[in-house]
C-alpha cells in the first residue's frame, strides 16, 4: 500500500523497509503493519492534538516531569515550541512505559522506538501467527473468564509496583496474544505517586476489566480487586510476589473526630510557645 506522509521519512531513513496494511485507527493514533528488515512489526502514528478524541487532559499529565526548565516554561505557556514539546513528551510517555513495564513482567509489546511521532514496536499474533485480537472481539467460557481476569488483575499489580496505572485501561485495549493478555496504548500512563487521581484511575482499570470478563463469569463483579490493590499500595505491603484475593473488608469504624481535634489543638499550642520562644530570644 502507499505508505502514509508520518512514515515515508522512516522508509528513507531504512527503518521501515515497507508498508504491509493498516492495522487499526483509534482516537490517538492510526497503528500500521509495517516490514523492516526480515521482521515484520507494527508502527503506531500519533495524531495531531487537534485530530485525536483523546485529549491529553491535565488529570493525565499530573504529576509527570520536564527536566528541561526551558521546555516546562514553554509548555506552560503552550507556545508553538511549548506545543511541540507537549506532543513529544506525551509520546515519549508510552515509550517509557512499555519499557519499563516489560522490565517489571507486564506483557506489553516490545518498543523499538519513537521517531518523528512514530512508535516501531512489536506486532503481537495469536497462535496461529495472525494479528492478535482485542479482547472485546474474543468470547469465552466462565473459566476461561475467570483465569483471565485473574492475570490481568496480576498485571495491574505488576503495573502498580513499577509505579504506573495504566489510566484508560478497557478489553479495547488488551490483546490477546499467543501467550496470554497484552496491554497497549499507554501515552496517558500515570505516575501513581504523584498523581492525586491515581487511586481512582487504578479503581476504574480494575472495574472496567472486571466488568467485560464479568459477562462470562458474573462471580467475578462480587470481586474486590481494585479497593485490595491500592490498600495493600498505600500500606507498603505490595509487591510483585502478593498474592490477591479479590477479597476486601471495608473499614466501617466512624472517625474519632474528637481526638483528631484534640491532636490539632495541641500541635497548635505547641507552635505558639515555640513562636512565644523565638520572640524571647530576640
Amino acid at each position: 500500500m502507499k505508505p502514509p506522509k508520518r512514515l515515508q521519512s522512516l522508509i528513507e531513513e531504512g527503518l521501515v523497509g515497507e508498508v504491509v496494511s493498516q492495522l487499526m485507527s483509534g482516537k490517538e493514533a492510526t497503528v500500521y503493519v509495517v516490514r523492516c528488515g526480515n521482521k515484520i512489526r507494527c508502527a503506531k502514528v500519533y495524531k495531531e492534538a487537534a485530530k485525536r478524541s483523546f485529549k491529553q487532559a491535565v488529570t493525565y499529565q499530573e504529576g509527570r516531569k520536564v527536566r528541561n526548565s526551558r521546555r516546562a516554561r514553554a509548555m506552560e505557556k503552550g507556545s508553538k515550541f511549548g506545543r511541540k514539546e507537549q506532543e513529544d513528551t506525551w509520546q515519549n510517555a508510552e515509550v517509557d512505559a512499555l519499557y519499563r513495564l516489560a522490565n517489571a513482567g507486564v506483557r506489553v509489546p516490545a518498543p523499538y522506538g519513537c521517531f518523528d511521532g512514530v512508535l516501531l514496536m512489536e506486532l503481537v499474533t495469536d497462535g496461529e501467527g495472525q494479528v492478535a485480537p482485542r479482547l472485546n472481539d474474543v468470547s469465552m467460557s466462565a473459566d476461561r473468564a475467570r483465569a483471565d481476569h485473574a492475570e490481568i488483575m496480576n498485571s495491574i499489580k505488576l503495573m502498580l509496583c513499577a509505579g504506573l496505572i495504566h489510566g484508560d485501561l478497557s478489553e479495547f485495549n488488551v490483546l490477546v496474544g499467543d501467550n496470554g493478555s497484552v496491554i497497549i496504548d499507554l501515552p496517558q500512563a500515570v505516575d501513581a505517586a504523584a498523581n492525586n487521581s491515581a487511586e481512582a484511575m487504578l479503581t476504574r482499570d480494575v472495574q472496567n476489566m472486571s466488568n467485560y470478563y464479568g459477562m462470562f463469569a458474573p462471580d467475578i463483579l462480587e470481586t474486590k480487586y481494585g479497593k485490595e490493590i491500592w490498600a495493600l499500595y498505600e500500606g507498603g505491603e505490595l509487591n510483585p510476589d502478593t498474592k490477591l484475593t479479590g477479597q476486601f473488608t471495608e473499614d466501617l469504624q466512624a472517625a474519632d473526630v474528637d481526638s483528631v481535634v484534640l491532636e490539632i489543638q495541641a500541635a497548635y499550642a505547641e507552635e505558639q510557645e515555640r513562636l512565644a520562644r523565638m520572640q524571647e530570644a530576640e
